[in-house]
């Protein structure tokens, strides 16, 4: 476009290049009245492609006037590598977010009672413009979110949602899709059928729940020479995750598959890596999250697959979905930004 113009590039032609007005030109140069961060943007963008005099003055006007926002996040068990993990990417993408100067307030809820997250949820907002978090549904949590919504400070669920209408947005996978991928892995891998099971964390968490529910349709629709064992719940911790698999490797000699939909991977490791008889070496799991931990069950073949939220990105969309949040012009209906999951298994780690 610069080579268009047979002269030094003015505001007028600036405006055109940017599909923007004069006046709001005037305005992103001298900061006399506040211009929308995407148009102001776009009249930045528009300058560099024209040769623009300005844009230098642009770009530093754009910098100053950024708005500065904490980001809270909170997040569960501060002793579990995937939480500290979590909390190292939503610091980096919260330096990284371009339209704010961001400032990441990360903290853990090793309580995971519904009360002690509720009063996690109060704390934080005392520190925080608005809140992401992985918490369990509970009218104990709802009614912290509720109170938040009164007060202007949005939440923004991550990973699991929640049911209150009072929540932002929801940043997270298809967990129903999610699910049934599980299962479709565990049957395309046991020809012959048999008997599988799905270890959950808590059963308020709805993600793990969805997670369940796809992954028992699946079979009752499409394999129906499998069957369903009770679903365990391991509350998170690996001690009872280990304890399970023991006793249905004992107690099952046909179980031919597990999907850990919540925590407690490294219990289930353990136990299959004491055993190491037939029943063990032939059971397909299915894990959640890559992490070192994940990693190695690949590298060993006691975890099959690991179906993984896209980290970068997952943290990019929620720090931007929680910047959104505190627009006041925004809708008032619950955004959802479903991101992808991927797939690892040996091969591909």
């Amino acid at each position: 476009m610069r080579g268009l113009l047979c002269h030094a590039p003015t505001i007028p032609d600036l405006a055109k290049a940017a599909n923007v007005s004069i006046s709001t030109v005037d305005r992103v140069l001298n900061g006399r009245d506040p211009v929308r961060p995407q148009t102001a943007e776009r009249v930045l963008n528009a300058a560099r492609q024209i040769g623009f005099h300005g844009v230098t003055a642009i770009a530093r006007r754009l910098e100053h006037d950024k708005p500065v926002i904490k980001f809270g996040f909170l997040l569960k068990q501060s002793h579990r590598k995937l939480y500290q993990m979590w909390g190292d990417v939503l610091v980096a993408a919260t330096e990284a977010f371009p339209d704010a100067h961001g400032r990441a307030i990360v903290r853990f809820m090793d309580d995971l009672a519904p009360d002690k997250a509720a009063e996690a949820i109060y704390a934080l907002s005392r520190e925080a413009d608005v809140i992401g978090m992985i918490t369990s549904d509970h009218p104990q949590v709802n009614h912290a979110v509720d109170g938040l919504a009164a007060e202007n400070i949005p939440v923004v669920t991550m990973i699991s949602d929640i049911s209150t209408a009072s929540r932002a947005a929801y940043v997270g996978n298809d967990c129903v899709k999610k699910g049934r991928t599980a299962a479709w892995f565990i049957a395309g891998l046991n020809g012959n059928g048999g008997k599988v099971s799905v270890f959950v964390g808590n059963h308020r968490y709805l993600a793990q729940e969805l997670n369940e529910m796809g992954f028992r349709s699946y079979f009752r629709e499409s394999a129906p020479g499998f069957q369903m064992l009770e679903t365990v719940a391991t509350l998170e911790e690996p001690e009872i995750a280990y304890e399970a698999t023991r006793h249905l490797l004992q107690t099952e000699p046909n179980w031919v598959g597990l999907y850990v939909a919540g925590g407690g991977i490294t219990g289930v490791m353990r136990a299959l890596r004491e055993d190491g008889g037939p029943a063990a070496k032939r059971l397909v799991v299915i894990a959640h999250e890559l992490t070192n931990e994940t990693k190695a069950g690949l590298a060993e073949g006691l975890i099959k697959v690991v179906l993984s939220h896209p980290a970068k990105q997952l943290g990019e969309t929620l720090v931007r979905a929680m910047a959104q949040a505190l627009d006041t012009d925004r809708s008032p209906t619950v955004s959802q930004h479903i991101v992808p999951f991927d797939f690892y298994t040996a091969t591909n780690i």
